[in-house]
């Protein structure tokens, strides 16, 4: 989660427009989710829906729809969950996909057929 979160800041210092970053975890969900869903899910779509700032979803959250930059913090799940996750971050990212958590993992994952 620490590097997604190192990424996002790279990618705004970088000049990336926060409405253009997408966060998906694949386990527990970022802190930032938590504890905007806290208010409800009506005010946590509505702030996705409205495409200003960096938002943060769980990956299986198919309403979570795409943005140029997706950004996967693969902090838990079962391998075949985890491939399925990076699959769809794929076809949500336009531009650009970065996948951050454990090297060895991912690169067996994307061996695999991801």
């Amino acid at each position: 989660m620490d590097a997604a979160d190192e990424a996002v800041d790279l990618l705004l210092d970088s000049g990336r427009a926060p409405g253009d970053i997408l966060v998906l975890t694949t386990g527990d969900q970022h802190p930032w989710a938590a504890h905007e869903l806290s208010f409800g899910e009506a005010s946590y779509w509505a702030q996705h829906d409205a495409g200003d700032d960096v938002f943060y979803a769980a990956v299986d959250a198919d309403r979570a729809g795409g943005r140029p930059v997706v950004v996967v913090a693969v902090n838990g799940g079962a391998d075949d969950a985890v491939a399925g996750a990076l699959t769809r971050a794929m076809s949500r990212a336009s531009a650009l996909l970065i996948v951050c958590g454990d090297p060895q993992r991912i690169n067996g994952l994307m061996a695999a057929g991801v």
